[in-house]
């Protein structure tokens, strides 16, 4: 008797960390050097469909409408961890598109694998808790065990070896804190280093990356604080002083790397601006040129109103706090 064709269909957000971390302690389970919070968004979407079908001889991925090699044998990786759950070693065809710029900072990898794990575990049956499938979206990429969840995000670095206590868990639920986001695009382009590769280099050459690192815990105790207590002074003093710390180890690291261009300093300095004529916002820049202008209910219409008047900006677009991966179809 042939095997079934079995599929599923998930959609996922992405997610933007307010506490960053930047780097790995293990390269191969990709697991992160230190802990990190975010908040996943509602405006930006990956829609991720998994056919595993028993006709196909491997593995075909098409990402954006187009195929990659090197993509396909990443996926394929992935999906390997899910197949040997479920005992099968059948190939899957995997579509997946984006409704906003891939791989120009804006974490398209953590919608990507969290999507992508949802529509694994429902195709093949497996009914994973959120626990493990946090665990799985890891291996594919690290922000991508926080887009499991929705609203305000905790990611634990963990100690075990094995990497069973680096998983992400919700924080607060996004109604209860129902702060906005505004995603300023200053390219559409790729970016020229992974986030994987800058990862790599920085810990390798900065001198400064074990004291960035040395600073992580505190950060973090500190911002989960913030957010439970709704402090949001806390949080932006937390959340700009974390993204800029990361993006200094980043340029310690030799060669430094430089992920802005002239509009992201430019969205800096106007956040900056509306914050002294007291509206409610900081910013946060992942390894990107994006600006995230973290905003107080009811700010964010003025808050992306001057970042459209920004040289370079091609974009600002209104975001609320979005729910994490789910299933749209499955058989």
């Amino acid at each position: 008797m042939t095997a079934p064709i079995r599929y599923a269909t998930a959609t996922a957000q992405p997610n933007i960390a307010l506490v960053k971390y930047w780097g790995k302690r293990d390269d191969e389970l990709n697991l992160p050097a230190a802990g990190s919070l975010s908040v996943t968004l509602d405006a930006l979407h990956t829609r991720t469909s998994v056919r595993f079908d028993p006709a196909l001889d491997a593995d075909d991925v098409l990402l954006n409408g187009e195929r990659d090699a090197a993509q396909t044998r990443k996926i394929g990786a992935f999906l390997d961890l899910f197949r040997a759950r479920a005992g099968v070693e059948t190939r899957a065809r995997v579509e997946s598109g984006n409704d906003f710029p891939t791989g120009a900072g804006l974490a398209s990898s953590a919608s990507g694998f969290a999507a992508l794990a949802v529509a694994a575990d429902r195709a093949l049956g497996l009914n994973l808790a959120s626990r493990e499938l946090s665990l799985l979206a890891r291996r594919g990429s690290g922000s991508a065990a926080r887009s499991i969840f929705g609203g305000f995000v905790e990611m634990a670095a963990g100690k075990r070896e094995d990497g069973e206590d680096a998983f992400a868990a919700p924080l607060l639920d996004a109604v209860a804190w129902p702060l906005e986001v505004v995603v300023a695009i200053t390219t559409r382009a790729k970016k020229a280093i992974t986030s994987r590769d800058g990862m790599d280099h920085t810990r390798k050459t900065s001198p400064f990356y074990r004291d960035w690192i040395a600073t992580a815990n505190a950060d973090l105790g500190d911002a989960r604080v913030a957010v439970l207590a709704r402090d949001f002074d806390k949080l932006a003093r937390l959340g700009e002083a974390s993204c800029l710390a990361m993006h200094a180890v980043m340029l310690s690291a030799r060669p430094g790397l430089i992920y802005w261009n002239a509009a992201t300093l430019d969205c800096m300095r106007c956040i900056h601006a509306l914050r002294r004529e007291g509206a409610g916002v900081f910013f946060t820049i992942d390894a990107g040129p994006q600006v995230k202008a973290v905003c107080l209910p009811g700010h964010a219409a003025r808050v992306a109103a001057a970042l459209r008047e920004v040289q370079g900006v091609e974009e600002a677009q209104i975001s609320g706090l979005g729910e994490g991966a789910r299933v749209e179809a499955g058989a």
